[in-house]
């Protein structure tokens, strides 16, 4: 049975269920949002710079990607939103999806290049950022890394690559880099002559 629980929405990204609520932001209308299963709908925070991927550090405190000045914001426990990294020197057009471990490292992904003015289709980088240190570059050559998750072990953190139509894959490592890079999934093999599927959002079930 389907129920609604949000209308009025303009474009809803990056849910994250999160003790009994569903996180998500809305870009166009600048807020993360919170809703029960009842459809009690509050605003969690206003990002003027439109936000996007969400994720909790180990303490409880949420991280969201701010998309347009391509930074990573951190609210403390009294509401404010504070910079807990600038990605600026590293992603090179609007800042996207996120996924955050158990340790608190974050992963944002960004589109690589300005979708909006015509220009080529260029690889991205993926940035880490860890508690603590500047943002680096955990993976690059990526056609828009989009959707993100880590499976429940905690050992393999999977993305996808919206314009190269793939899901890829890497191991964890335990300074939180990535290694052994490798195609979990090709959307090309599953489609006729045609349209071919373009990964975006994901996520891994119980199960894994």
């Amino acid at each position: 049975m389907l129920k609604t629980l949000v209308e009025g929405l303009s474009f809803s990204e990056a849910p994250r269920w999160h003790e009994g609520h569903l996180y998500y932001s809305d870009f166009y209308r600048f807020k993360v949002e919170r809703v029960n299963l009842q459809g009690v709908v509050e605003v969690v925070a206003e990002v003027p710079t439109q936000p996007s991927g969400l994720g909790w550090l180990p303490d409880g405190r949420l991280l969201i990607v701010s998309m347009l000045d391509r930074k990573l914001l951190r609210q403390e426990k009294d509401g404010e939103l504070v910079e807990h990294a600038d990605l600026s020197g590293i992603a090179t057009f609007h800042c996207n999806d996120m996924v955050v471990d158990d340790h608190g490292n974050a992963y944002i992904g960004n589109f690589g290049f300005n979708t909006y003015s015509g220009e080529e289709i260029r690889p991205a980088n993926l940035i880490l950022v860890r508690p603590g240190e500047d943002p680096c570059v955990a993976a690059d050559d990526l056609l828009f890394p989009n959707g993100t998750v880590i499976t429940p072990d905690g050992k393999t953190l999977i993305i996808g690559e919206t314009y190269a139509a793939r899901l890829t894959a890497f191991d964890i490592n335990q300074d939180a880099t990535l290694s052994n890079r490798r195609v979990w999934a090709d959307f090309t093999l599953d489609t006729d002559e045609g349209d071919v599927p373009l990964p975006d959002g994901m996520c891994l079930d119980v199960e894994g």
